[in-house]
């Protein structure tokens, strides 16, 4: 059949527009619901691009507030993957709180050996979804014991303890040692103290006076660092690096002071008995390994350092170690130089009037969050202690 011109030129002007129709669409992909953020991305987002260099970091100022008072010797700082802040109180309750509100009911209470005075009782805490990790002494059969177990989250509740490694020697009243980690590499880190039988440390075969790491399950424990004396604080920076501070004799041995910070080496013995951070004390050093040295120590002062953490005011900047002293009573940032992660450029308090200072944290807003310490026995209690601090740059 043949076509007249007009009916041609109708069909060609047709087929030329579904060639138009066609390349609009081509390659067009097909319309997606925008998913809704996860309120930790909706509270800090993640920026479009990293900086390609860190400039230094600058003075340091907060704004200061309590979210939550009326603690009893809070012990441990973490947050929870709705950024709920999780904590430890020393008598044996773990606490939640929510959009800065503490919730009225513990999430678990434990039986726990815990004293005015003394340094035992509920500890560490590190909360990986849908667990929370937890640090506690107990009284075992050869006294004063260090467990760690972790418990399933259920809600506003802990429920199902599952202990992933026990039978640490504790002390009779000091150096337990306790602070929890999940470190880059997805294990767990735990600080045992020596317990105030100082040889503990020196034995690499003795759980006391040791850096442990073990897999979240609880299996492949392993001793990661040893020859401390009451480790309290653990950071990682952004390349993986593990850093811990270290409590320094207090009459033991004859010395005193000497607390100390730590570039932690795999492996490595740091020291004690043998040496208070830089300091050869009279412990018999013969088949020992030569000692990792401290990155800083307090000389002759007394700092008591615990609970430490990276902070970054803005993602351009280096990031500082920032650590919770309790007898120096203040926070303190330590400088470190970029191109030698074992160089302590200088040091500074940037924040002191608030008495003793267990525990220190970055939220995720990029506040940081401090727990004060002074109904632990030691301290003068302020109005309203011991509470949750919020700390935000000025």
């Amino acid at each position: 059949m043949r076509l007249a011109s007009s009916e041609m030129k109708a069909i060609a002007l047709a087929l030329l527009a579904a060639l138009l129709l066609a390349s609009c669409t081509l390659g067009k992909p097909a319309a997606k619901a925008t998913p809704k953020p996860s309120p930790r991305a909706a509270v800090s987002p993640a920026p479009a691009s990293s900086p390609t260099q860190l400039h230094a970091p600058g003075p340091l100022h907060f704004n200061v507030r309590a979210v939550a008072q009326g603690l009893e010797a809070p012990w441990a700082l973490d947050f929870g993957q709705d950024d709920s802040l999780w904590l430890t109180e020393r008598p044996g309750r773990v606490r939640i709180v929510r959009n800065h509100q503490l919730l009225p009911d513990p999430a678990l209470t434990l039986n726990v050996v815990s004293q005015p005075g003394c340094e035992g009782g509920l500890l560490g805490l590190a909360v990986r979804s849908p667990y929370v990790y937890l640090d506690y002494t107990y009284a075992g059969g050869g006294g004063n014991t260090d467990r760690v177990s972790r418990f399933h989250i259920d809600g506003d509740h802990l429920t199902g303890e599952q202990v992933l490694l026990d039978g640490i020697p504790g002390g009779a009243c000091y150096h337990f040692g306790g602070r929890l980690k999940i470190g880059p590499d997805g294990m767990l880190y735990v600080t045992t103290g020596e317990g105030f039988v100082a040889s503990r440390a020196a034995d690499p075969n003795n759980l006391s006076g040791k850096i442990l790491r073990l897999n979240l399950d609880g299996s492949g424990e392993s001793m990661f660092a040893w020859g401390f004396r009451n480790p309290q604080g653990l950071a990682f920076d952004q390349k993986g690096r593990l850093y811990a501070s270290n409590n320094g004799p207090s009459g033991d041995l004859g010395l005193c002071c000497h607390d100390s910070l730590y570039l932690v080496t795999q492996g490595g013995f740091h020291g004690w008995p043998a040496w208070a951070a830089n300091v050869k004390t009279s412990y018999p050093a013969a088949g020992l390994p030569a000692r990792t040295p401290p990155i800083a120590e307090s000389g002759g002062d007394t700092w008591a350092p615990s609970g430490m953490t990276f902070y970054q005011r803005s993602i351009d900047e280096v990031p500082t170690l920032l650590v919770a002293t309790l007898r120096g009573q203040a926070l303190r940032r330590f400088i470190l130089d970029p191109a030698n992660p074992g160089g302590v450029v200088s040091n500074e308090v940037v924040l002191s009037g608030e008495g003793r200072l267990r525990d220190a944290v970055t939220g995720p807003e990029g506040c940081l969050y401090v727990l004060t310490s002074n109904r632990d026995g030691r301290g003068s209690p302020h109005a309203g202690d011991d509470r949750v601090l919020q700390l935000c740059p000025v």
